[in-house]
């Protein structure tokens, strides 16, 4: 089988990718060359990779002439490692794309080979496996540069709270901002030693973002201090600084006197999802039905007498965006020496039955098993090596071989009932170019983790002053150009996509 290979320069040691050049030459992948693939994922590596990693490259030096290794970030400082991957050049045949990764952005500097003709030669199973609307939605630019996900969810936030102890103290449930702040009372009178809430160091993604798609109903996750209504999308305004923003501070510096967020918390790296499942802490401020499902998985085995709930943040906005194909994805970064053989292994990872099972459940017998057509974890999620979906491969799920919990008929629950409420997702298309203002971005960047971070986490006892000298900074930072040129380019995509 002859495979179709694309020469393209790497990314060289700049802190940014370069946009691509002239189309390189194409050529034929020797497949009597044996390769190793480097596969970079997100997250943590679970404990028994290094087994089903081999029982992978068993099947894949056979069949592709090629092993895999799978390297993982860690979440702790991920984004600055992500980012570090595809500016430094090393080889990287392989890596996670999402909107929250900034697919749009690294696809249009050129982080990324594009796709459209290596397909059909490398992968044209897995080509034909994606429905074309799906292609479609993930070109930059008019080119495909990431093998999006074809399973449909909703990974809008919702509240998470431990419901047993709802119930012992009877308090109330939460669905807003109001009700939920009112059961991280109860929590903090009647378990002092328990975190009202889980949080980390990434306080803009756990506080800032859940609060702004609940409080505001903004439309997606926005940078640089921009604010944009989805009942008002071609209205950009200044978020920063604003009345809505005092507001949101404002709670958070009533939630750290009460104690509910945590002094060190700029320093605390444990995943919120684990901070509650090991008893740490009650709630967790937003989080996607899937994650939520995962969680209730591992308690059923660990904690059985604990309960877990779970409420849309949509059933209180009145809308839910189901994910965009963007949301979980594949791309071959521009330094990859293997790009023909890497799209062929993926193909493996999603259309074989073999493949895709080994790595979303582990080994039948050992890890699961199957009953009544149901995916049942083996021990618990301590002595489980590799529970469902270890390795974190949200994007090469295949619904026809997905294996679900019988708890996971309560998501499907929730996905019926935000189906009734759906509306499009006008933001994930939206591919953002910081050419201009590269410089003031990584400049802003800093100014808001070392100035506004504090704010969010509730630590600067005078919120004016403390909001006055961000400002200050920002502004400084270049924050008037970065708003500027990003308020040009979204108002171009709403006119050319005709969004009003």
């Amino acid at each position: 089988m002859l495979l179709v290979l694309f020469l393209l320069s790497g990314c060289g040691g700049s802190q940014e990718p370069q946009k691509p050049g002239n189309p390189a030459a194409v050529v034929k992948d020797d497949m009597s060359k044996k390769v190793q693939l480097q596969f970079y994922m997100l997250g943590d590596a679970p404990k028994e990779l290094p087994t089903i990693e081999a029982e992978i490259n068993k099947m894949a030096e056979q069949e592709l002439n090629a092993t895999v290794k799978f390297n993982y970030t860690t979440w702790t400082d991920w984004d600055q490692k992500y980012k570090l991957l595809l500016s430094s050049g090393q080889p990287i045949d392989l890596i996670f794309t999402a909107d929250w990764t900034q697919y749009q952005s690294y696809a249009k500097k050129g982080a990324f080979l594009p796709l459209d003709e290596l397909l059909p030669e490398a992968a044209p199973t897995l080509n034909s496996f994606v429905p074309k609307e799906m292609w479609d939605a993930v070109k930059i630019d008019g080119k495909i540069y990431t093998v999006p996900s074809t399973f449909k969810e909703y990974v809008t936030n919702g509240f998470v709270w431990r419901e047993d102890l709802r119930e012992k103290y009877n308090l109330p449930k939460p669905t807003d901002l109001a009700s939920f702040e009112a059961y991280l009372d109860g929590i903090r009178q009647h378990e002092p030693n328990m975190r009202p809430i889980s949080l980390n160091s990434d306080v803009k993604g756990n506080l800032h973002d859940r609060y702004t798609e609940l409080a505001t109903k903004s439309v997606g996750a926005l940078p640089y201090g921009i604010g944009i209504k989805y009942e008002q999308p071609t209205k950009v305004y200044a978020y920063w600084g604003s009345d809505e923003h005092k507001e949101e501070l404002n709670t958070y510096k009533r939630w750290a006197d009460k104690g509910f967020i945590p002094k060190n918390v700029l320093n605390i790296k444990d995943t919120l999802q684990d901070q509650v499942t090991s008893g740490k802490a009650a709630t967790i401020f937003g989080d996607n039905p899937n994650r939520f499902n995962d969680m209730v998985i591992k308690l059923k085995s660990s904690h059985p007498d604990w309960k877990l709930e779970y409420y849309p943040f949509p059933l209180t906005t009145g809308y839910a965006t189901p994910v965009h194909p963007i949301h979980n994805g594949f791309a071959i970064p521009k330094s990859s020496p293997n790009p023909a053989r890497a799209l062929a292994f993926y193909e493996k990872l999603v259309t074989d039955k073999r493949y895709n099972l080994l790595t979303q459940y582990g080994i039948e017998g050992k890890n699961y098993t199957v009953k009544d057509g149901y995916y049942q974890m083996l021990g618990t999620s301590a002595s489980n090596g590799f529970p469902r979906e270890a390795m974190n491969g949200w994007a090469w799920r295949n619904p026809e071989y997905m294996l679900f919990d019988p708890s996971f008929d309560k998501v499907k629950e929730i996905f019926a009932e935000l189906d009734t409420i759906q509306k499009p997702d006008i933001y994930t298309g939206f591919a953002e170019d910081y050419t201009t203002y590269q410089a003031e971005k990584a400049a802003l960047e800093q100014v808001e983790k070392q100035y506004l971070y504090p704010l969010q986490a509730g630590l600067v006892a005078d919120i004016n002053e403390g909001l006055e000298l961000f400002m200050q900074k920002a502004k400084q930072a270049g924050l008037e150009k970065v708003q500027s040129e990003y308020t040009k380019q979204w108002e171009a995509y709403v006119q050319e996509k005709g969004i009003q």
